[in-house]
């Protein structure tokens, strides 16, 4: 697969990018959780990267911030694709991380597991089939978004955060 003359960004927590430009977009992920979508026949490729489940109780930052929330980065990226001519029904959609990198005491479901479940049921509930995923677990991952191929390479970082 040819990067040449790819350009390169990192997606930092709360981003979302959508490009019909060859792109490698890079994230690490902890609880946090990135969707990917393509386009095979606009070959428009778009990511996400949300911190939090819902802005359902910050409706407004959410609106400010619509990355930062999975709930809002998903409306938002879809609906950027659908602006260029995507049809949801075409895209194909990849979901990673969600990992339990915080132990919450048993207090309650971890924001990793939270952020994933909510992907899941938004992609759901907007009838987008999820090609592939690779969510939960323990440990930080760290992928590549081709927004030109929709490929996705991922790598699991041990413990210390390093691949």
């Amino acid at each position: 697969m040819s990067t040449e003359g790819a350009g390169v960004l990192f997606l930092k927590p709360g981003q979302i990018v959508v490009s019909s430009q060859p792109l490698l977009v890079t994230t690490l992920l902890g609880s946090c959780v990135a969707v990917a979508m393509f386009c095979q026949r606009l070959k428009t490729g778009g990511i996400c990267h949300a911190q939090l489940p819902t802005c359902r109780e910050k409706e407004a930052e959410g609106r400010a911030h619509p990355g930062r929330y999975m709930d809002s980065a998903l409306s938002e990226m879809l609906a950027r694709l659908l602006e260029r001519g995507a049809l949801a029904g075409e895209l194909e959609v990849k979901v990673f991380g969600g990992s339990d990198m915080f132990q919450g005491g048993g207090r309650g479901r971890a924001v990793g597991r939270q952020n994933a479940e909510m992907a899941l049921a938004v992609l759901a509930r907007e009838s987008i089939k999820v090609a592939n995923q690779d969510l939960y677990g323990e440990r930080g991952r760290k992928i590549i978004f081709h927004t030109h191929t929709g490929a996705v390479f991922l790598k699991r970082l041990n413990r210390s955060g390093v691949c």
